[in-house]
């Protein structure tokens, strides 16, 4: 079989992991247009709000599951291993969802298909990250959450074609089904792409990852730059083990690698990106169309199609500054914006006419485009890359398990909030918004154009240098370091270790 090799290899990876995360977004929207199917209510016993709150949510518990899960297997089968695995659990979910007529086996298929889901949530995002260079770590990560996006898109447009077969059971049976035929394709495409080498060298497998390292490069693994690639990851691993350990004790310690700051900095975003209202739009649109908003079943779905098209085009925008506008910029200005567009939801939804429906209609696309260019992706990018070598597995899986808890609370708590709160439940989440400005501005640290090995020294570069030393002037320090070492910036791996002693050297003249 001919292997893959240079910007091929890269692509196919991308495209794997794109086909997750459209997986992914289908999954999320899909339940949003059969909650109104009259065959779907019919069969379930026209279940109330709270019972269909709880339908859609168990998906989610079962992502936390799977996250929870990842925690203590990623690092043992790597992360190809670990989708494919999310991917059957997927399959086997979309068919005991497709097949249900009661409760239970509704429950049970949708709790089997989020465990699925959170295993290629924690996974999926790691091996984009540790396969790509440090120029486009951000925009390849983008593309996989267009294809998520899009997956939105497709669910609404599939449930907007089958409301006109209201009373046949096949109007909500093939939607859940197609989650099955979404996962095997993944499954197959994860299984022609290679590991990630910074797992392999974790693993001890240095043989597989000099290979792919070359394959990567487009180079002979003979190669001196792969060889000098390899030994910086072998280095990094050790380093950091002799550093910390992922025993959760020792998470508790302030050590150079910070390591419990790397790992509430990836949780508190993924905890952000559940308190900014995302899924009241993402798994709900339809339902606050028509509830609050008092439209049609048929105009709720072509609005949500619409505004999942509108989504998918700010996230490639957004591809166009991720890497250099940089992710705690775009952070601020999506806060302020998603805060303010929400605020103004509730407004609209307060005064009850057909004008101020309009209007939060508006604002609803609004939130969209700050949504779009900013929480959409960094809180799916940041966790991987902030997090160090021999944590990773451990960080992002908290910060995953996270994002699926909050995901459960807000979703189990959304069509109860709109009919017992009405327009305040909005305004809340405005709120919330205007509440992460704060801590984006004194917390989050910048991590584009940096490699992942960068990134590990700033957080030890600010350790050292104490109170004095911001993890600005930490990162300048990272970058100047980069330059005397004559890196391009365009690698997959930088060499720290030399031009740190060149730094002091010149710091000793």
């Amino acid at each position: 079989m001919l292997l893959l090799r240079g910007k091929s290899v890269t692509w196919g990876i991308t495209v794997a992991c794109g086909a997750g995360f459209f997986l992914f977004g289908y999954d999320q929207g899909v339940f949003g247009g059969i909650l109104n199917n009259e065959d779907f209510l019919a069969t379930f016993n026209n279940p109330n709000s709270t019972i269909q709150a709880q339908i859609t949510s168990t998906y989610y518990l079962g992502a936390v599951f799977g996250a929870l899960c990842s925690r203590f297997i990623g690092d043992r089968i790597g992360r190809r291993r670990a989708i494919i695995l999310g991917c059957i659990f997927l399959t086997i979910g979309g068919a005991l969802q497709a097949s249900a007529s009661t409760l239970p086996h509704m429950i049970v298929g949708r709790i089997v298909g989020g465990f699925g889901t959170g295993l290629n949530t924690t996974a999926i995002p790691m091996w984009q990250v540790e396969t790509s260079k440090q120029h486009n770590r951000g925009r390849l990560v983008i593309m996989e959450l267009v294809l998520n996006i899009f997956g939105i898109a497709v669910t609404s447009w599939m449930n907007y074609g089958f409301t006109y077969l209201p009373h046949n059971s096949v109007s909500w049976r093939f939607p859940l089904g197609f989650q099955s035929f979404c996962s095997i394709v993944t499954l197959l495409l994860t299984l022609i792409m290679p590991e990630s080498p910074r797992w392999l060298v974790l693993r001890g497998r240095l043989d597989e990852a000099q290979d792919i390292l070359a394959r990567l490069a487009s180079k002979d693994p003979s190669d001196p730059e792969i060889a000098e690639s390899l030994q910086v990851l072998v280095n990094t691993v050790h380093h950091e083990q002799e550093a910390e350990t992922a025993s959760f004790r020792d998470l508790l310690k302030n050590d150079r690698s910070q390591t419990l700051r790397r790992i509430c900095l990836g949780a508190g975003l993924a905890l952000m990106q559940q308190a900014c209202g995302v899924n009241i739009i993402a798994n709900y649109l339809p339902v606050v169309l028509t509830r609050s908003l008092g439209f049609t079943d048929r105009m709720a779905l072509i609005i949500s199609a619409v505004y999942s098209h509108a989504l998918t085009l700010w996230a490639t925008t957004s591809m166009l500054a991720i890497d250099s506008v940089g992710r705690r910029p775009l952070l601020l200005i999506g806060a302020a914006g998603q805060g303010i567009a929400f605020i103004l939801i509730a407004v609209g939804i307060r005064l009850g006419t057909h004008s101020t429906s309009i209007l939060s209609v508006v604002f609803i696309f609004v939130y969209n485009f700050f949504f779009g260019i900013s929480y959409l992706h960094i809180p799916w990018l940041y966790p991987a890359e902030i997090n160090s070598q021999s944590m990773r597995n451990v960080g992002t899986s908290i910060s995953t398990t996270t994002n699926w808890l909050f995901v459960y609370v807000v979703v189990m708590v959304t069509p109860i909030g709109m009919d017992n709160l009405g327009w305040s439940f909005y305004l809340m989440f405005g709120i919330f918004n205007i509440a992460f400005l704060p801590f984006i501005w004194l917390f989050y640290v910048e991590t584009a154009r940096l490699s992942l090995e960068q990134i590990d020294r700033v957080f030890e570069i600010q350790f050292e240098g104490g109170r004095g030393m911001t993890f600005k002037a930490a990162r300048e320090q990272v970058l100047l370091e980069a330059e005397i070492a004559g890196e391009s910036g365009k690698g997959f791996v930088v060499n720290t270790t030399d031009a740190k002693c060149s730094v002091k050297h010149m710091e000793g003249l």
